[in-house]
Parts: C-alpha cells; sequence; structure tokens
C-alpha cells in the first residue's frame, strides 16, 4: 500500500478507537420491578427495599443495564465516576442517593450523571440502591 491509504486507514482507525471510550447519550433501560411493592409518585425519604433479596436481584440488574458503563461492573469504579460500593450505607447514605438520582449531577453546564429518576421508577432506583448496599464495602 501507499504512504497516503496508510496514513488514511491510520487516521480512520484512531478516529474509531476514540469513538469506543466515549461515553456519549446514553438512554436508560427500562426496569421490570414486579414482585415489588409499589411506592407511588412521592419519594419516600429512606429505602423500603433494603436487605429485601428481590429488589437487590432487581436492582442488580437496573444496575448493569443502566450503571455500569460508567460505574463499573459490581459497583467497582473503573475510575470515570465515583465507586459506589464506598457509598455510606442506611438512612444517611440514602439522602444522598435520593438526591443524586433526583437531581443528576451537573458542573460547569456539563451533564456527568443524567437525572435518573426522570427515565426509573422510584421503586426501580430504590431497588438499585439495595444491590449497592449489598455490595457495599466499608474503608
Amino acid at each position: 500500500m501507499n504512504k497516503k491509504l496508510n496514513a488514511t486507514l491510520a487516521m480512520l482507525l484512531l478516529g474509531a478507537s476514540t469513538q469506543l471510550w466515549a461515553h456519549g447519550d446514553v438512554v436508560p433501560q427500562a426496569v421490570k420491578t414486579d414482585g415489588l411493592e409499589p411506592l407511588g409518585e412521592e419519594w419516600l425519604e429512606e429505602n423500603p427495599y433494603r436487605d429485601n433479596p428481590r429488589a437487590i436481584e432487581i436492582g442488580a440488574s437496573a444496575y448493569n443495564q443502566n450503571c455500569a458503563a460508567c460505574h463499573g461492573l459490581e459497583a467497582k469504579s473503573g475510575g470515570i465516576a465515583p465507586d459506589l460500593r464506598l457509598l455510606e450505607t442506611g438512612a444517611m447514605g440514602d439522602e444522598w442517593y435520593k438526591e443524586r438520582v433526583i437531581n443528576g449531577a451537573v458542573r460547569d453546564g456539563r451533564v456527568y450523571m443524567p437525572k435518573m429518576a426522570d427515565y426509573l421508577s422510584q421503586e426501580a432506583l430504590w431497588a438499585v440502591r439495595s444491590y449497592l448496599e449489598s455490595v457495599a464495602i466499608e474503608e
């Protein structure tokens, strides 16, 4: 091959590889919450599904579909976003979690985390919280 063609191919491969690492616009995936008590529209102050095996199962699936791309498989961050295994557990952690999933994370006009409550139900998001507490580690 000639040098011009090699350079063109190299540029195309480089451009394609950067797209693999880009976060881009990700649309949250629907979460089935069958088997969990319905919670209604008004957000609860504390996780009603804490230590609920069905909620943990649903939460694990929901996390892998909607959160793992940024926060890492099994909530083990690869450095892109916070390691969610380190969140405070219990009611104190619920307050921070609720605020974050409802309001997202925006800094300097850049969206670091979408408002997940705009896409997922309260039931699904508290199930994710239950899963995160099941894999929590203490520093």
